[in-house]
């Protein structure tokens, strides 16, 4: 498997992560993330596993209405064939800010989030 074919799959993971959170399709969201996964929301806080992550976004969602997320300045470093770093800037109808990382990795060949560390810088 080459480098641009891992930052192609790593890309289109990223994509459907983003249309499924924009159709508020919680369930899903939180499904990409690995049991043990670690998410640092700051300045919310660290979620540790897929049930405190779930919480989270499900929370986060409803009590604000969030929707139309997108990413900008996406950057892919391929660690190996099975992990890569993403991180980018990213805005919605609620807010904007950064992701310092997130860390995908390929289990049975599907991605999945085993870290993802983003920071809100303004909420609207």
């Amino acid at each position: 498997m080459t480098i641009s074919t891992t930052k192609a799959e790593v890309l289109n993971a990223s994509k459907q992560w983003i249309e499924a959170f924009n159709r508020g399709d919680i369930r899903y969201c939180s499904e990409q993330y690995l049991e043990q996964a670690v998410m640092d929301a700051r300045p919310m806080g660290q979620y540790t596993g897929r049930t405190e992550i779930y919480d989270f976004w499900r929370n986060f969602v409803s009590s604000t209405g969030a929707t139309n997320l997108s990413y900008t300045e996406i950057d892919i470093e391929v660690l190996d064939k099975d992990s890569a770093k993403l991180s980018a800037k990213w805005s919605m109808n609620v807010g904007k800010g950064f992701i310092s990382k997130e860390f995908w990795v390929k289990k049975e060949g599907t991605w999945f989030f085993s870290e993802d560390d983003f920071t809100v810088e303004e909420q609207f």
